[in-house]
């Protein structure tokens, strides 16, 4: 009977041993997911494998923690810094959080000085981490999950330049207390204690002869291997040697940018060295010569830009205080008051005062007030727009708006109309826009406030001393200081106006109202003219020929409509047919200039001998016979601006295009464009640089060039297409 009695146990253990295998199973397949628990699904190409690493695994209610993107590089690839060199752009992220939470900027790491002759870029090589710090929302519940989502975008480059994106998802637990991926933590506990330290000390830069002198008061004993790379890409020639010199106070001689401009009193960037032979990285902020600072503004503006993407100073490396802010936006708004488009605006309302003081000192003191009103709103709008736009990761300030060109225009046309009324060829009424013989003799509440209104929006192309600092700092503060320092800016514009309508002895000394009035209002149609000529200059830059063109007819189109509104006042039936044909015409005009004042909707523009292209041009240009070059290129390509400096921008080949009738196409892909990433697929390509060269005959197949251009090359290949080669092209 023993045997029967044992078979239960035996059962039991049998039983025992399954369960405890199922559960060692389950607990093996699970913990895999455990580990990556704080990192998402990777996003992976030939190139870059990227992921979102989080510190946590559990997150608590208000809590502030670190995660990183990581990009790992293949060998010879990389990245880019906040501030890529002489090309590239900046790994971005765009963040989608559950509401409440908040997402800081990355934390960059020091970058690298990349050579790919002749250019220097800054950037990552072998594996970089991102950090950036997330804050959970206070009522956040346990039990809950915290979902973190991010879309970035970042180039990746090597002898070619790729684009490349990816979404990342992170579901985060939510509880009582914090769990800590400890592993996740290490990784980025590391990245952040190699992030550049803030410095001990404050260099100076001067200028040294052509060059610029990097003083540096601070550093250690013992640095060697020293390498400045700044937040602005309009300072020195990243390519250039950066030699050190010795002294009491070392320092590095910098060679200035030939697109040297310097708007603020002082710079920012991080310094590498090595001590001891640990590398080691700072933080530093260099106040610059105040007389270096003005030749700029005066030398430095119209040069011309290297082809980078322009990065705001972040708030940690910007020193002014709130007092120094908004002291140096009202000092630079009493400035702009001096401005040539803003002085007949101001001058004109003078004359308003001037008229309403002899009957009526509280009315001038009424419509002071009102035309401070009047500044104040149109400020809090640009104010509102600067941040909102920083908000969402733009880079804005003043002036901001003529980034547009339809706005250039818009402003063109607003200046012509104001000269055109003062001179008299229409009158517009003070409850209109508060000028002209309207406003001078009559007024107006309503004029007055449109005066303070249109006293901003013609000092838009205007920038006065002072406010380059005040605006630089007002867009990396949060909301409320920005707006403070944008008040402070309105107050300073607003307060000679002001100060005039509460001073009647100042009112005296002006003269009875006269024709010297009349007189002195039409000189000042001439600065508004000069202002629309300038603006005009600017969209043509913008735009190309077609700008000037859309905005010659806005002028045209909104001169007629003011002549048209004044010769048909009267009946009832001719205002009416007035104002239809007032309206079609602007209609008319407004689609004109939508159509021709955008930036890359007109096929055929040209820049020099080069023009846009198209598969229908190549085509076309083969069927006459002709030999096509094709450039698919992007500002932000290393290779492809190093051969346009090095071969195609050469004046040998440029002669050898002329001599054997080659067609130099551009296709542009510095915005992404559908139409060039298929041709470049239809290469077996997945990023510029691409040359090819069409021969002088229909449906003739392309040579594609290396990717490393030389003149010999470039002009060999020209001969090939064009059906020579030397030894023919020199056969009698």
């Amino acid at each position: 009977m023993a045997p029967y009695s044992e078979r239960p146990d035996r059962a039991r253990g049998v039983s025992a041993r399954r369960l405890l295998t199922g559960a060692l199973l389950a607990l093996g397949l699970a913990l895999p997911g455990a580990a990556l628990a704080a990192e998402s699904a990777a996003v992976t190409s030939q190139r870059v494998t990227a992921t979102l690493l989080s510190s946590r695994d559990t997150v608590a209610p208000g809590e502030h923690f670190h995660v990183a993107l990581t990009q790992k590089l293949a060998p010879h690839w990389h990245t880019y810094w906040l501030n890529p060199g002489d090309s590239g752009e900046p790994t971005q992220i765009q963040w989608d959080l559950p509401a409440g939470a908040k997402a800081g900027d990355i934390a960059w790491p020091a970058p690298r000085a990349i050579r790919v002759e002749p250019l220097v870029n800054f950037g990552f090589e072998g594996e970089v981490l991102l950090p950036v710090e997330i804050t959970v929302p206070a009522d956040a519940r346990p039990g809950e999950t915290f979902s973190l989502k991010a879309n970035a975008t970042w180039l990746v480059c090597e002898k070619i330049c790729i684009p490349e994106e990816g979404s990342f998802t992170l579901d985060l637990a939510v509880g009582a207390a914090s769990a800590v991926d400890e592993a996740a933590q290490q990784r980025i506990d590391a990245a952040l204690a190699a992030l550049p330290k803030p410095a001990g000390f404050r260099g100076r830069l001067s200028a040294d002869g052509d060059n610029l002198a990097l003083a540096l008061p601070g550093l250690p004993a013992g640095a060697s291997d020293l390498r400045f790379f700044p937040i602005s890409d309009t300072l020195i020639e990243h390519a250039a040697d950066q030699p050190m010199k010795a002294g009491d106070v070392p320092g590095l001689t910098l060679t200035r940018s030939s697109a040297f401009k310097l708007e603020q009193p002082d710079i920012s960037g991080v310094l590498t060295f090595r001590q001891d032979g640990v590398p080691r990285a700072l933080t530093l902020v260099a106040d610059a010569d105040p007389a270096l600072v003005s030749k700029a503004a005066e030398t430095g503006s119209n040069a011309p830009r290297p082809a980078v993407v322009r990065i705001p100073v972040p708030a940690e490396g910007a020193d002014l205080t709130l007092l120094a802010a908004l002291a140096f936006a009202f000092a630079g708004g009493l400035i702009l008051n001096l401005m040539p488009c803003v002085l007949p605006v101001l001058f004109i309302k003078a004359l308003g005062f001037a008229q309403t003081a002899h009957r009526s000192r509280t009315e001038t003191r009424e419509q002071g007030l009102i035309f401070l009103c009047g500044v104040l709103l149109t400020f809090l709008v640009l104010a509102g727009a600067v941040i909102a736009l920083s908000a969402l990761g733009g880079s804005v300030g003043w002036g901001f708006q003529l980034q547009s060109p339809l706005l250039v225009i818009a402003l063109a046309v607003v200046m012509v109309l104001i000269g055109l009324n003062l001179i008299g060829a229409f009158e517009i009424g003070g409850a209109v826009v508060g000028l002209g013989d309207g406003l001078a003799s009559r007024g107006g509440r309503l004029g007055a406030f449109m005066t303070g209104v249109l006293a901003v929006v013609v000092a838009t192309p205007c920038t006065a001393p002072f406010m380059g600092a005040a605006m630089g700092y007002a867009v990396t503060q949060p909301p409320a200081l920005a707006l403070s320092v944008f008040m402070a800016l309105a107050l300073g514009f607003a307060l000679p106006v002001v100060a005039l309508s509460f001073a009647p002895g100042l009112l005296r000394l002006l003269p009875k109202p006269g024709r010297w009035m009349l007189v002195l209002k039409q000189a000042f149609a001439f600065p508004m003219f000069a202002t629309a000529i300038w603006l005009i200059w600017v969209a043509s830059v913008q735009t190309g020929p077609q700008g000037v063109l859309a905005a010659l007819v806005a002028v045209l189109a909104a001169g007629f409509v003011v002549w048209l509104v004044g010769v048909t006042r009267g009946s009832l039936p001719r205002r009416a047919f007035g104002t239809v044909l007032a309206v079609l015409v602007a209609l008319g005009a407004g689609w004109f200039t939508v159509e021709n004042a955008v930036p890359g909707t007109n096929a055929e523009a040209r820049a020099g001998d080069i023009q846009a292209w198209s598969p229908e041009r190549v085509a076309t240009l083969q069927g006459q016979g002709k030999p096509v070059f094709v450039n698919f290129t992007a500002a932000w390509c290393i290779t492809c601006l190093a051969n346009e400096r090095v071969a195609l921008s050469r004046q040998e080949v440029k002669d050898a295009f002329a001599r054997l009738g080659v067609t130099y196409l551009k296709a542009d892909w510095t915005n992404r464009d559908s139409r060039i990433a298929q041709a470049l697929a239809e290469q077996g390509r997945a990023g510029v640089p691409l040359y090819l060269f069409y021969p002088a005959r229909k449906d003739g197949q392309a040579e594609i060039l290396p990717q490393l251009l030389t003149p010999d090359a470039v002009i060999a290949a020209a001969e090939r297409a064009a059906g020579r080669d030397k030894t023919a092209a020199n056969t009698p």
